[in-house]
């Protein structure tokens, strides 16, 4: 087992790569991306040391760099430049948690008090920003100027995506396409730059760079909608956040607004963002909405997603590493947390 060195010298216990089985092509990878992020907290400022490695010990399932790294082995590439892009999107999904964290006012990720409520807004604020620049340093060391555009570019839709769901909050009359204009951006461009990043750094044609792009965007959808899902019929101890979050902060997601559309009379969604009775509206929302049907139907739509997913890869060679993309959006459905 790894350990990381807090700030008082001493090694702590660190989670191995997750445990997922279609990572077991790209393990020895995946291990070189913890190390990375590991070696982030080896820095000379104690508070800073303390915070990055209590922020690098809560590892996530590193979804996104194992889609960069994937990508890039359809095609063969070179092994290193993959390897650091797969860190360098962690990293930029990292900061985009932390300053959620901050403006949601969230106590706890994945289990674990967040860097706000430990150290203030203030302070989660800057340490969001330390790890947003760090990862652009990463995207720089590929030395390849489409990818770091894109690295660009995604950074711009993901505090679009915010933006987005912040000025619609309570926003009842929320429509499904400005829903999913809105997942793209905050959620569905990175995993649509980690598959475009992985596949341009291996020198593959821009014909497989094209369908691993799309099979990276409809993954991303198929995870939003499912990771709404389960703000919904999830365990908090699994979701790594408190259930019926989204409804709380007043985000309408797709089975609220399904469940607008369905029941138009009467219906708690629109009472609880017009400030009527918030606690009891919100869990009335909540009963509803488990037993309506809207669940079943949201799921519809991230089979779909991730129908359109494996299409896009499905005239590529087969190898481990399209089983293990395909895999992926198998678990995508199935996660729990």
């Amino acid at each position: 087992m790894t350990a990381f060195e807090t700030s008082s010298g001493e090694g702590v216990a660190r989670p191995p790569v997750a445990a997922l089985p279609f990572y077991d092509c790209i393990r020895d990878d995946l291990t070189q991306v913890e190390e990375k992020l590991r070696d982030l907290s080896k820095v000379g400022y104690e508070h800073l040391a303390s915070m990055l490695g209590h922020i690098f010990y809560s590892h996530g399932k590193r979804m996104r760099p194992a889609v960069t790294i994937l990508a890039s082995r359809i095609h063969s590439g070179p092994a290193d430049t993959p390897i650091l892009m797969g860190t360098a999107v962690e990293l930029l999904h990292i900061a985009t948690l932390i300053h959620d964290d901050t403006v949601d006012n969230a106590d706890v990720r994945r289990g674990r008090a967040t860097i706000s409520s430990l150290w203030g807004r203030e302070v989660a604020v800057l340490v969001g920003d330390y790890v947003f620049a760090k990862s652009a340093t990463f995207v720089c060391d590929t030395q390849n100027i489409r990818v770091i555009r894109r690295f660009s570019e995604t950074i711009m839709e993901l505090s679009t995506g915010e933006l987005k769901e912040r000025f619609a909050a309570n926003d009842w009359q929320t429509t499904r396409e400005q829903y999913e204009e809105r997942i793209f951006n905050k959620t569905a461009s990175l995993f649509t730059t980690s598959a475009e990043s992985g596949a341009v750094l291996s020198g593959a044609p821009e014909e497989l760079v094209q369908a691993l792009k799309s099979y990276g965007t409809d993954i991303g959808m198929a995870f939003q909608v499912v990771d709404d899902i389960l703000d919904f019929e999830g365990d908090s101890g699994e979701v790594g956040k408190p259930v019926g979050n989204d409804l709380k902060q007043g985000t309408l997601t797709l089975p609220a607004i399904l469940l607008v559309q369905r029941y138009p009379e009467n219906n708690p969604v629109v009472a609880l963002c017009q400030g009527i009775e918030p606690e009891e509206n919100r869990q009335r929302a909540l009963e509803m909405v488990r037993n309506s049907g809207v669940i079943d139907e949201s799921y519809q739509a991230a089979q779909a997603f991730c129908r359109r997913a494996a299409e896009a890869i499905a005239p590529l060679p087969n190898s481990p590493y399209k089983r293990a993309l395909l895999d992926v959006a198998d678990y995508v459905l199935e996660r729990q947390g």
